[in-house]
């Protein structure tokens, strides 16, 4: 049964999308079973890897209301041998369509509860909110990796993602853990940057990886090739950061 986890801020801009792409290729390149699910209404997951879309009722959002089935509903992506199960932007109004719907707050769940025994992890981009989506994929979630941009607000957010954890957590998915916090867009030239490190270590202690995704020209250009960093440039300081991470997830989980 595969591991699911929840890349999650509802900070917009930290590198959620880049390190769900990035970080999928770098298990897949590690010889893992991966699935990404696109739970963003921007899709910037589904075109950031040259997704094609099937047709526009066979997405995450169809899935959600129970018209499609996930497996049915899985596209290829341009890393080979990962699949994703990509998002439309018919997605912003399942917020509304949701509400009417009896426990709608395990209805990802049910998504990866039809897909993890085929795959060693599930991924899932969240949108950078704390919506129904959102509590939603944290209700189907083992993990969560936050990322956690190194800038002056960086702590600002996360607060109230922790406290939506908590509830979900208390309420809903009494499993979730946090996987761990992901230090992005990190300049080590910068005293910012490094101050910035050291106070979420100093908050978060053995929670924060080891592995810190550095600014990297190669990360912003990648997604509109539609590649991953490693398909786009393999030697790379973003291609190596994130087989670095890959590396500490597997061994986080006794797979390495």
């Amino acid at each position: 049964m595969g591991k699911v986890i929840a890349l999650s801020n509802q900070k917009g801009g930290v590198g959620k999308t880049t390190t769900t792409i990035n970080l999928a290729a770098s298990l897949v390149a590690l010889e893992k079973k991966v699935l990404i699910i696109d739970a963003d209404p921007q899709a910037n997951a589904t075109s950031g890897l040259g997704a094609v879309v099937k047709s526009p009722d066979k997405t995450v959002y169809n899935c959600m209301l129970g018209e499609a089935d996930p497996k049915e509903c899985l596209v290829e992506t341009s890393v080979e041998g990962l699949m994703i199960l990509p998002s439309h932007s018919d997605l912003s109004g399942a917020e509304v369509e949701l509400v009417s719907v009896p426990q709608r707050e395990f209805v990802m769940r049910k998504i990866t509860d039809r897909l993890k025994e085929d795959y060693d992890f599930i991924l899932i981009d969240c949108s950078p909110s704390l919506g129904l989506i959102t509590v939603a994929v944290l209700a189907a979630a083992d993990s969560v990796i936050i990322p956690v941009q190194c800038e002056y607000f960086a702590l600002e957010g996360i607060s109230k993602l922790l406290s939506t954890l908590q509830v979900v957590k208390r309420r809903i998915n009494p499993k979730i853990e946090i996987e761990g916090f992901l230090m992005t867009m990190y300049d080590a030239r910068t005293r910012h940057s490094n101050q910035v490190y050291d106070e979420v270590k100093k908050h978060f202690k053995s929670l924060v990886f080891s592995s810190v995704i550095h600014r990297n020209v190669r990360l912003s250009e990648a997604p509109s090739f539609g590649q991953s960093v490693l398909d786009f440039d393999i030697d790379s300081r973003g291609s190596q950061n994130y087989l670095q991470l890959a590396r500490e997830v597997l061994e986080k989980n006794n797979l390495l």
